[in-house]
């Protein structure tokens, strides 16, 4: 049985990757959007998060957020340090639950050697799995390996949705209200 985990080298060659920055009321109201858009019947979530201030505070607005919006249940939050051993102890907690869907706010190398450890040891589904801006970064899919979050949504800071989809982080392009004046000729 092999490691999920990354090694050091592998996940240096990517350079430094950013720590996660304050979320955003566009970006938090895009992300409760993806989750309680029509058919998409969740009602329970589990939320996770790296122990960084930006994180926790992101989780703990989203959980407030989803609260409020009636008949929504966390059904746990679970946090993990950017650097462990095996990152098992997180996994089994934040599977254990059969949540209708996953909440991550996380710094991009911690969460990849997380997903790499769900997917190894659990039942997680990354296409149940929604992410805050940090995590739209185009260098997760390559650190967490092939179709480790293939299906995985989020939304940017900004308000428009990202999609992990063989190996590529996507962004929607968000077409032009009917009032705004930006809009020219291409």
């Amino acid at each position: 049985m092999t490691s999920p985990l990354l090694p050091r080298a592998e996940a240096s060659a990517y350079g430094d990757l950013p720590s996660p920055g304050p979320h955003r009321d566009a970006e938090l109201h895009a992300l409760l959007g993806l989750l309680t858009a029509p058919r998409t019947r969740i009602s329970t979530v589990v939320v996770g998060h790296s122990r960084d201030a930006a994180s926790r505070s992101a989780a703990a607005a989203f959980i407030e957020a989803w609260r409020t919006r009636g008949d929504r249940t966390v059904l746990a939050k679970v946090d993990w340090p950017e650097t462990a051993a095996s990152w098992l102890r997180a996994a089994v907690r934040f599977t254990t639950e059969e949540p209708d869907a996953w909440v991550v706010a996380a710094a991009p190398l911690g969460w990849a050697q997380m997903s790499r450890r769900l997917r190894h040891s659990t039942n997680w589904d990354p296409a149940r799995t929604y992410g805050f801006a940090s995590l739209g970064d185009s260098r997760l899919p390559a650190l967490a390996g092939p179709a480790t979050l293939q299906g995985m949504r989020g939304a940017t800071a900004e308000g428009a949705i990202w999609t992990i989809d063989r190996g590529w982080v996507t962004h929607q392009v968000t077409a032009p209200s009917a009032g705004d004046a930006s809009r020219g000729t291409l």
